[in-house]
């Protein structure tokens, strides 16, 4: 269950509870107990819209006034001083260099000309989304990045473990690709920064448990302790921007072979004036919004500790895993980017704001009999010409550690 703030805890463990699937997926039997639970539910997630969007692949937005989201329901954001002209108060990045194919896709910019000045978009939940969504698994253990996280297999690169690190932020520019899944599998390839038991996430996913499709997703998560979620399916994130919006689909994405590679530009940076998160996409370093310090404990007045780029899968407990990436092994001596999925440009923000190449980054693979990472700190040109290939097959079979 994706639900886990306060004010809304309740109404979410009487759905978790009420509930249950009749053994075949996306099938449920409700009683009149149980709809009604859904309604608030809905009423709590869904705000009254000044106007409302329908896309061309039938998802709906609502323009929600900025004062209304969902993330001032968070107890820590009741007495708040934000405002919808809010800009970030950040050091320069030092732009990591794209080319033609970069693509942060057309289709986050909202159709009809957009939301108006003064609300923000919001993808409207659906009685299915909650239904489905009940099934979508814990989260990654954050305790420890060696620490075997059950059904979730990481292949990525990281910073050096070390308690004083101070970073500001981070980004990278990804490749996008449609690897498959089924069932509750999902496959992400994400930029993740992290102190302790919080973190932040962005990128890209395809999760049918989350999404009700296979397609290739624009994603942030948050976790704060024990609380966690997607998107802006629970308070916790602010948005700002009136006409880019979470959840949508990337219009292109990559295939094996081609002469063309489709890439995501991110970045998570910490404004230090405030401690304000920033999520920022593509090559402008357009701002989308941010994660307040106070939905946090370790990241509330600090910086974090730890990032990681690279991919991530989940599959449920004694079934096959599913493929990552480009669904194959990047080759370890000569990775081709037209062939292998990968993550560019790392770099880091230390605790000035300063831009850092991010060129000692330790390997971590759950299973290397599942998926595989060749890191090239110097493969690329440029400025920060850092790129890990990563990916994995999917199995038919469920494999060792």
């Amino acid at each position: 269950m994706l639900i886990h703030q306060r004010n809304v805890l309740q109404t979410s463990l009487v759905l978790y509870f009420l509930l249950s699937f009749d053994g075949v997926q996306g099938e449920m039997k409700l009683s009149k107990l149980e709809e009604l639970a859904l309604e608030k539910q809905l009423k709590l997630l869904n705000k009254p819209a000044v106007k409302t969007i329908k896309t061309e692949w039938g998802v709906t937005y609502d323009c929600v006034d900025f004062y209304k989201q969902l993330a001032f329901d968070h107890p820590a954001l009741k007495n708040h001083n934000f405002h919808p002209e809010m800009k970030p108060t950040l050091s320069t990045i030092n732009q990591i260099s794209s080319t033609s194919t970069v693509d942060i896709s057309s289709r986050k910019v909202l159709e009809n000309g957009g939301c108006p000045s003064g609300t923000v978009p919001i993808k409207r939940v659906t009685r299915d989304d909650l239904i489905r969504q009940r099934r979508m698994p814990p989260p990654e253990n954050t305790n420890n990045i060696l620490e075997t996280t059950g059904g979730y297999r990481r292949a990525i690169v990281h910073t050096p473990s070390d308690p004083n690190n101070k970073f500001a932020g981070a980004g990278m520019v990804a490749s996008l690709w449609n690897p498959y899944v089924e069932g509750q599998q999902n496959s992400a390839c994400r930029l993740k920064i992290q102190k302790g038991q919080d973190s932040m996430q962005v990128g890209w996913r395809v999760d049918p448990a989350l999404y009700g499709n296979n397609h290739t997703m624009f994603f942030i998560h948050f976790q704060a302790g024990n609380v966690h979620c997607f998107n802006t399916l629970c308070p916790g994130f602010v948005i700002v921007n009136n006409d880019i919006y979470l959840d949508s689909e990337f219009e292109h994405i990559t295939h094996r072979g081609d002469d063309q590679q489709w890439e995501f530009v991110m970045y998570i940076d910490r404004d230090l004036a405030n401690g304000n998160w920033w999520l920022l996409i593509g090559d402008n370093q357009t701002a989308v919004g941010f994660w307040p310090p106070g939905i946090f404990t370790a990241l509330a007045n600090d910086f974090a500790t730890n990032i990681e780029w690279g991919g991530v899968t989940y599959t449920p407990p004694g079934a096959p895993y599913p493929a990552m990436g480009s669904s194959f092994f990047p080759d370890q001596y000569q990775p081709d980017p037209s062939l292998d999925a990968y993550c560019r440009g790392l770099i880091v923000l230390d605790d000035k704001g300063v831009t850092i190449n991010a060129n000692n980054t330790p390997i971590f693979i759950d299973s290397r009999y599942l998926y595989h990472v060749t890191d090239e700190p110097n493969w690329g040109p440029g400025q920060f010409p850092h790129y890990m290939f990563y990916g994995g097959p999917e199995t038919k079979y469920v494999p060792p550690l």
